[in-house]
């Protein structure tokens, strides 16, 4: 694709079973919602100035999808991972989404030039944050 100056966006879409208790979660987290797109039923997560999560009650959720939603607390429906800027930054998203309420997801990975740990929200969802060292990836 040509550099047109155009920042493409990502807008995950999450069903929730309680709106209130997610937006508790990712707000103890640090993140901020736009509430131009929030309303009882849907809530629009800001991770960056270009990655949004739509948080959206069940119901709501119920009324996009084609297929049966999944539960996240049973079955995987997908993995989310986010870019850390250091290794200490993995430990304290990590360890903040832990003192909020998440459970882990699964042990800590250390590669050496990578490292990275994980955590389920309240509904399950399964969410990664890696730093990977930037000589290596250039390298």
């Amino acid at each position: 694709m040509a550099d047109n100056g155009y920042q493409q966006m990502i807008f995950v879409n999450l069903p929730v079973k309680d709106l209130d208790v997610s937006k508790k979660f990712f707000g103890e987290l640090g993140y901020s919602f736009n509430e131009q797109f929030c309303d009882e039923t849907t809530a629009c997560l800001v991770i960056s100035d270009t990655i949004f999560a739509m948080l959206i009650t069940e119901p709501r959720f119920g009324e996009f999808a084609i297929k049966p939603i999944a539960d996240a607390t049973r079955s995987t429906e997908v993995l989310l991972c986010l870019s850390a800027e250091s290794r200490e930054k993995v430990d304290e998203l990590a360890d903040r989404a832990l003192a909020a309420g998440g459970s882990p997801a699964k042990d800590p990975q250390d590669f050496g030039q990578m490292y990275g740990r994980s955590f389920q929200d309240p509904d399950g969802h399964h969410w990664e944050v890696m730093w990977m060292d930037p000589a290596a990836v250039q390298g």
